[in-house]
């Protein structure tokens, strides 16, 4: 009962965050697209420079900085997923595993068979992101007609591709290796490892140690964002709970709105038309909407029919599908993908606006599936 009760509280934290991302990422289109442009790109270009030859622009921050708190909470979720959630057991996490790797698996082999032979495929990964906080604010739209067993499944779903997501990042998108900062990022998690062995259960502790674990890792090459779950698996399961539950709004409500804000900024005008009809743009849009429910679904459906895995209750493939759809939703984790591929150069905004349209485009369509699927109670 106590983890219905916290996931329904979870669901509502991400629905209502899901909202308030839809009104940052408007926001921030206006801004960039009106006489308020020079002023906003301005001030995500102005650099701010803390002690210890850390030099970044307010951009790099938000997408750094504030978004290893994001990361954070990202590893605490998987984490409680794991020890006593929807990914404890071989048979809970199967569903949502084989759909994650087939929403991540389809989205990459249409971007990249679009892009073969152009350096712009470096963005494969771009379109294999679901964003939590928009889809499950969409499926909230629909209210207790849908079944809370599809949300945990689309909730389980985004997660386990956010651990694909982090993966990916580790590898593929990492700059060449400082291995002295690395080597002492290591002997802090080491030592991270054995407090909690030990019992250490002060709060503080693993906080504090997490500011040069994320300089470390920072100055490593390994994407800074990293040391945030890094963090979340050395922190023992009964404090990170609490750390979850208090810094979970926080991140909703105000981090990732920022990261919306500063990274949603695109100007459209002669763009819409190249995101349209270049490479990356086609990739990535085709990528979120086609493949992601293309590959969530028949995943889902292998998976089911080898007996691997069965349906959440009350829930058939027409319901699953409608979630696949949402899935094709990206945007927090896409442009922050979209960020590591392509900084500094024209295709980043091609990309968002990819990410924008595959995004859109896949939350209509799941909206529709599931309005059809789940009716109001008395209609047909």
């Amino acid at each position: 009962m106590k983890v219905v009760t916290f996931f329904q509280k979870f669901l509502q934290t991400e629905a209502a965050s899901g909202v308030l991302l839809v009104f940052t990422a408007a926001l921030a289109l206006l801004l960039a697209n009106s006489s308020a442009a020079p002023a906003y790109f301005n001030f995500l270009a102005y650099r701010i420079v803390l002690p210890a030859g850390l030099d970044l622009p307010v951009l790099h921050w938000i997408n750094d900085a504030l978004m290893a708190i994001f990361f954070l909470l990202v590893g605490l979720e998987i984490k409680r997923e794991l020890i006593q959630g929807e990914l404890s057991s071989a048979r809970k996490a199967a569903l949502p595993a084989a759909a994650a790797l087939g929403g991540m698996i389809f989205p990459a082999l249409i971007f990249t068979g679009i892009n073969w032979g152009s350096p712009a495929v470096h963005g494969w990964a771009i379109p294999t992101a679901t964003d939590i906080a928009f889809s499950l604010g969409i499926i909230s739209l629909l209210g207790n007609r849908v079944p809370l067993a599809l949300k945990v499944f689309l909730t389980a779903l985004a997660i386990v591709d956010d651990l694909g997501a982090v993966a990916v990042i580790a590898l593929f998108y990492t700059s060449k290796l400082d291995l002295v900062s690395l080597g002492w990022a290591v002997l802090l998690t080491t030592a991270l490892i054995a407090a909690n062995r030990r019992g250490f259960r002060k709060i503080s502790i693993y906080l504090l140690a997490g500011l040069p674990l994320w300089y470390l890792v920072h100055h490593s090459g390994i994407h800074a964002t990293v040391a945030g779950v890094v963090l979340a698996f050395c922190i023992p399961r009964e404090i990170g709970e609490q750390i979850e539950k208090t810094i979970h709004p926080w991140v909703a409500y105000l981090i990732m709105p920022i990261f919306a804000l500063a990274n949603a900024g695109v100007q459209i005008s002669g763009g819409l038309a190249e995101a349209i009809s270049h490479p990356v743009g086609i990739g990535v849009l085709l990528g979120l909407f086609f493949g992601k429910q293309l590959g969530i679904t028949i995943f889902s459906w292998l998976a089911a029919k080898l007996n691997v895995a069965e349906l959440p209750a009350g829930v058939d493939f027409k319901g699953l599908y409608g979630a696949a759809c949402l899935g094709g939703i990206g945007f927090t984790m896409s442009i922050f993908i979209a960020t590591l591929s392509y900084e500094g150069n024209h295709l980043l905004d091609v990309a968002k606006l990819g990410i924008l349209a595959g995004s859109l485009i896949s939350a209509f369509l799941g909206l529709l599936v599931l309005l059809l699927r789940f009716p109001r109670p008395g209609k047909s």
